[in-house]
This record gives structure tokens, C-alpha cells and sequence, in this order.
């Protein structure tokens, strides 16, 4: 009888305890115990099993779960007698920031010093042991949430000295998605703020702590060092590039394999594979995130599970702000193919707008793209590394944050591409000034846009939805060389006798043209002298089903013609 798949547990005391189904992940406690490092932080995309291990690792080493090895019967770990005798001996400090997700700084801080405070009133057995000063005491008893920061920077610290005092032994810290904080920061504006707090907590917890034998911190992302970590030298970073660790997080191949033939889904491994295989850790390719893999089994069907348990609220606000060139290398993304692009594994949050490049780093170590290959590292040059979207869940991901970007123009979207396909120029006007009108400012880049700025921002977010929107039966592309120039956007039908579409954008030049109509008929005077029509008709596609619109902007009014 095979076992419940239960979803969601992240607590290994109770998965294990109530006979659950799970993958053996506990050679990642040997393989950590001997690494010997002092502070040890990994990055795993969310949903990887960061925070099980990080429990599993709590009930291995901790006093709290002292005989308890019969939770690790039969499990890889125990199969090495010298681990019986470690079982159970370390006091550990298990601390988590997943739930830190507030939108200014006195919450977070707050909310943080309240998971601090819960700590120590979980070790309120400390004031009764006779080990602690007086000063000891009155300092235990100002651990609050409204603690001023000088308290609350050294409680890790001061706990972790009281448990020396009591155990004789060192203390085992575990601090589980440290850097959500830090992401929800950068989104409401409170970088600089939190940055402050956060090192100054870090660095008497992990670098100035006599009373710390070991630590693990986990996360999605590797906050750069100038950051927060700043005189961490004892600092081992493990990021997906790495080979520490590969196969501790997610699911091998075999693993899911093996679980596909346990559950009686044999015949479902292709599909599976194509939906949910792609990550790679390091060296080791062919990883699976645990969370589709679990649902799968759970329910036999093939959806978003894992793409679809967060906002994407970072990444949405990336892609959708970014500039004409990222947009056309998302959309390339869109369409299954690779890019090449600088990855910088360090995140800088509060330098995300300064480097347009920084969303790839962003992606890879949110688990979106895959690193296919790595070229040569050339002096005073980035690193280039050939990237594509992660596999089909991911893809389908990507897809549905589209189309969410264009619910708020609604009808008059969807409007707008049944004008298009029908030719009808008088209501492709009204429903584009009317998109344009309730969309601009949510793709220009988080600013107020300006009477004569650009469009660019706006015009490739289009692009993107029009690839949504005419995918299966159009292929899209935009600013692609053709003739003699690079056109704006060209929609090619699938079907060479269905009409194929040339958009060429215009903003209004006051200066040049006394009216729109004037930049249309410029629009036009380009497609026609840079030949855009020749990449068409190479294919097989006549002039006759040819359509050509410029596109006359100023402001929020369009003109198209």
C-alpha cells in the first residue's frame, strides 16, 4: 500500500511520525556536518524543500529531539553508526522570515523582533537556572517586539551565549528564508532602511558570536555581501550554479521516477518530464521542483503548482518596467528559444532599476530560467551565460502574468485584436486609445509618463500580449532586422493564405508633423523604404495579405493607419 501524499507538511517530525510519503533528503545533514563550515547559505528557488530540511536538521542536532533517532530509522543517515552518538545533542535556534512580508519598515521590523521575542519565551525555563546575572535577566526580559535596536540586533547573540551557559555546549543556528525581508523591501521602498537592521543582527549572530558552533541560512536569492553581510568572511555561499548540495533540494530524476511507478503514473514520465524537469543545480541537470511532483502524484493532473503559489509580484514588476531590449528577450524567452545574456548570482535590490541586466540573475535564482551553457570569463567583461525559460509549467507561468497585466483593459483589449483580424481600422482606433489610455502607466517603468515620452515601454508590453493572445495561430515578433531596417512588430500567420500584419510606432514630432495623420503617413513611408515585407514574402507569404499600420503617438492618443 503506497503512502498518503500529504501537502504542504514542512515539519519532518510529523511527516515522518505520521508514516507520510518522503524522499530521503538526509544525506544533506553528512554532507554538511563534514563540510565544516562555520555559516552556510543556500539558495534554492521557494517551494524546494529548503524549510524541511532546515527541520529535519533541527530534529537531528537538537536537544529537544534527544532519543529521538527512531525518526531516522531506516532513513540514509542512520545507516552510519556515528551519527547515533550526534543525534540529539546541540541546543539549535530555529528561526524563520518566510512570513515577513509587510509593506514599510516599522512592520517588518516589528514583526521580526516578535519572532525574536517568541524565542526566548520559548527558552523562559533559562531565567530559572540560576546560570544568568542580573543583567542577563533584565536584558531576557527587554526582548520585545518594541525592543530598541541595539537589543534586538544582539538577541541571537545573548541566546545563544545563555544556552552555552546551560548545555556547555555551542549553539546550531538555523535562520529559513532569510532574504524575504529583504525582496519585499525593495518592492515597497524600504531598502535602505531594512539593510541597516538586517547587518548589523547578522553580523553579532554569525561573525562576532563565540557561543555559535554552526549556521545554515536559506533562501531564494544571494543578497550581495556589500549588503548585509558586510565582514562575513566565514560566509559559505551555495547558489544553483553550485555543486554543494545538488541533489539536496528538489527531486532527482530517478526519485521522481521511481515515485511515478510507485503510484501507478509509469506511463505519464514524458509528460511529467516536459512539464516539471529543467532545474539545474551546479553540475547536476534534471531536477524537479517538489511541489508539482507531489500535486501530481496527489491528483494525476498536469498544472501550475508550483509556478502559481506566489504573486511573482518581483519578477511581474521586472519584466513589465524593463526596457524595448529586455521585452524583446523575454519574448524570445516566450517562444521556447534561448538568449544570451550577464548573470550576476549577488543580488543588489536597491541597484535593480540602475542594472536592466540584473532581472536575468533574478530569474535564475527564482528558478524561471535554466543555465544551458557558460561562456568564457574575459577580463573587465560580464560573464555570458545561455539561458532559457525552466520547462512548461514555468512557460504557462509566464503566459498567464501576460495576460493578467491586461485584464485591466479588459473587453477593449480582446477588442482591439478581433478589429485586427477583421481589418477594421475605425474600431482598432477606438479600442487602442482606449488600451492605451488605461494601460500606459503601468508599463512606463513605474513613472509619470510624459505628453511627448516614448512608448516604448508601453508598445513591446502590447507585443507580449499580442503573443499571448495570438499564440497557436500567430507568431509575433518585434524589433527584428527585415529589408533594410529593424521593424516594430510583425505578426506572421501559421497559415501562409491568412493575412500577415507590419506595425511601425511613431511618437509625434511637433516640430516635423503638424498632425498625426502626418506621423501615420511617415510610419508608412518607412515600412515602405526599409522594405519590411521582405522576411514575409521570403516565406511564401503574397504582398496581397500583407497588412501595414503605422502607429502615431502623442501622449496617450494613437492614431493608426
Amino acid at each position: 500500500m503506497v503512502k498518503t501524499v500529504a501537502i504542504g507538511i514542512q515539519n519532518f517530525e510529523k511527516l515522518i511520525q505520521d508514516g507520510y510519503f518522503y524522499i530521503d533528503k538526509t544525506d544533506f545533514i553528512r554532507e554538511w556536518w563534514e563540510s565544516g563550515d562555520d555559516v552556510t547559505l543556500i539558495t534554492r528557488p521557494r517551494r524546494f524543500g529548503k524549510t524541511l530540511n532546515m527541520s529535519m536538521l533541527e530534529t537531528f542536532f537538537s536537544v529537544k529531539y534527544a532519543e529521538r533517532g527512531d525518526l531516522f530509522e531506516g532513513l540514509s543517515i542512520w545507516k552510519d553508526e556515528k551519527y547515533h552518538t550526534l543525534q540529539g545533542t546541540y541546543p539549535v535556534i530555529f528561526l524563520s522570515f518566510a512570513n515577513v512580508k509587510e509593506q514599510d519598515y516599522g512592520t517588518t521590523r516589528k514583526k521580526i523582533c516578535q519572532i525574536l521575542t517568541k524565542l526566548y519565551a520559548e527558552h523562559a525555563y533559562l531565567l530559572d537556572s540560576g546560570l544568568l546575572y542580573e543583567t542577563d535577566i533584565s536584558y531576557f526580559k527587554r526582548v520585545s517586539e518594541n525592543m530598541d535596536d541595539s537589543d534586538a540586533s544582539l538577541a541571537l547573540y545573548q541566546l545563544s551565549d545563555f544556552l552555552y551557559r546551560y548545555y556547555g555546549k555551542k549553539a546550531i543556528i538555523l535562520l529559513d528564508e532569510y532574504d524575504t525581508p529583504m525582496q519585499e523591501a525593495y518592492v515597497d521602498g524600504y531598502w535602505d532602511e531594512l539593510v541597516g537592521f538586517t547587518r548589523n543582527l547578522f553580523n553579532s549572530t554569525f561573525k562576532t558570536n563565540p557561543y555559535l558552533e554552526r549556521a545554515v541560512m536559506t533562501g531564494i536569492t544571494r543578497v550581495s555581501k556589500e549588503s548585509i553581510f558586510s565582514d562575513l568572511n566565514n560566509l559559505k555561499v551555495v547558489t544553483t550554479t553550485s555543486d554543494a548540495y545538488a541533489t539536496a533540494f528538489g527531486f532527482t530524476e530517478q526519485e521522481v521516477f521511481d515515485a511515478l511507478d510507485q503510484y501507478g503514473y509509469d506511463e505519464r514520465k514524458a509528460d511529467v518530464k516536459e512539464w516539471y524537469d529543467g532545474f539545474i543545480f551546479g553540475e547536476h541537470k534534471d531536477i524537479y521542483n517538489p511541489w508539482s511532483i507531489l500535486n501530481f502524484l496527489d491528483t494525476g493532473e498536469l498544472a501550475t503548482y508550483w509556478a502559481n503559489t506566489s504573486s511573482n509580484s518581483l519578477v511581474g514588476k521586472l519584466v513589465r518596467e524593463s526596457d524595448e531590449e529586455i521585452k524583446g528577450m523575454f519574448e524570445s524567452l516566450l517562444k521556447r528559444e534561448h538568449i544570451y545574456c550577464p548573470i550576476d548570482e549577488q543580488i543588489v535590490f536597491n541597484q535593480l532599476d540602475e542594472n536592466p541586466d540584473a532581472i536575468w540573475s533574478l530569474l535564475l535564482a527564482s528558478g524561471y530560467l535554466k543555465v544551458l551553457s557558460v561562456g568564457e570569463k574575459e577580463a573587465g567583461k560580464d560573464q555570458i551565460y545561455e539561458v532559457a525559460l525552466t520547462n512548461t509549467e514555468v512557460l504557462d507561468m509566464f503566459y498567464s502574468m501576460v495576460r493578467g497585466w491586461f485584464k485591466r483593459s479588459g473587453r477593449n483589449y480582446n477588442g482591439f485584436i478581433k478589429a485586427l483580424l477583421a481589418d477594421n481600422l475605425k474600431e482598432m482606433n477606438i479600442y487602442m486609445n482606449q488600451v492605451a489610455l488605461q494601460t500606459f502607466s503601468y508599463f512606463d517603468a513605474g513613472t509619470r509618463p510624459s505628453e511627448t515620452g516614448q512608448p516604448e515601454n508601453f508598445y513591446h508590453g502590447f507585443v507580449l500580449g499580442l503573443l499571448v493572445e495570438l499564440s497557436g495561430a500567430y507568431t509575433v515578433t518585434s524589433n527584428r532586422e527585415s529589408g533594410y531596417g529593424r521593424y516594430d512588430v510583425v505578426i506572421e500567420p501559421l497559415e501562409r493564405h491568412k493575412n500577415a500584419y507590419i506595425f511601425e510606432f511613431k511618437v509625434h514630432d511637433a516640430e516635423e508633423e503638424k498632425t498625426l495623420a502626418d506621423t501615420v503617413a511617415s510610419a508608412h513611408q518607412q515600412i515602405k523604404e526599409k522594405q519590411y515585407e521582405a522576411l514575409l514574402i521570403a516565406k511564401g507569404i503574397t504582398e496581397e495579405n500583407i497588412r501595414k499600420y503605422g502607429f502615431a503617438f502623442e501622449g496617450k492618443k494613437v492614431l493608426i493607419g
